[in-house]
């Protein structure tokens, strides 16, 4: 999966981030009257942080790997995507393989959300 569909499904996910400030580049884009910066938790801190906490994600540094689990479904099946599937290795940068954790267990509850994120 792409970054790019990565950030849409974690979008979708996190529910309150318009379409047009997600993406994989950089930079700052037009949301009405406004310019917004772009929405990028593959690449800021504290978008990551901020997604996390808002998707009540687990996240765990452990030893060469950033590991993050999270939720799926409803009340009556719900399913946990877990550290097994959803860890990166550090490569070193622990910060950006725990962002990266992060964004994957977000799309992972974005596409157990089904239908379009606009």
């Amino acid at each position: 999966m792409s970054d790019c569909e990565l950030l849409e499904l974690a979008a979708k996910a996190h529910g309150g981030i318009p379409a047009a400030v997600v993406g994989a580049e950089p930079g700052y884009y037009w949301c009405g009257a406004t310019c917004a910066p772009q929405w990028n938790p593959l690449t800021d801190d504290g978008d990551a942080l901020r997604l996390a906490v808002k998707l009540k994600l687990f996240v765990d540094n452990c030893g060469a790997f950033s590991e993050c689990a999270g939720f799926v479904g409803d009340d009556d099946d719900t399913r946990r995507i877990g550290c097994e599937e959803l860890h990166e290795h550090h490569g070193g940068d622990p910060y950006a393989a725990t962002r990266r954790a992060i964004v994957r267990a977000a799309a992972e509850i974005g596409r157990g959300m089904g239908g379009s994120n606009g």
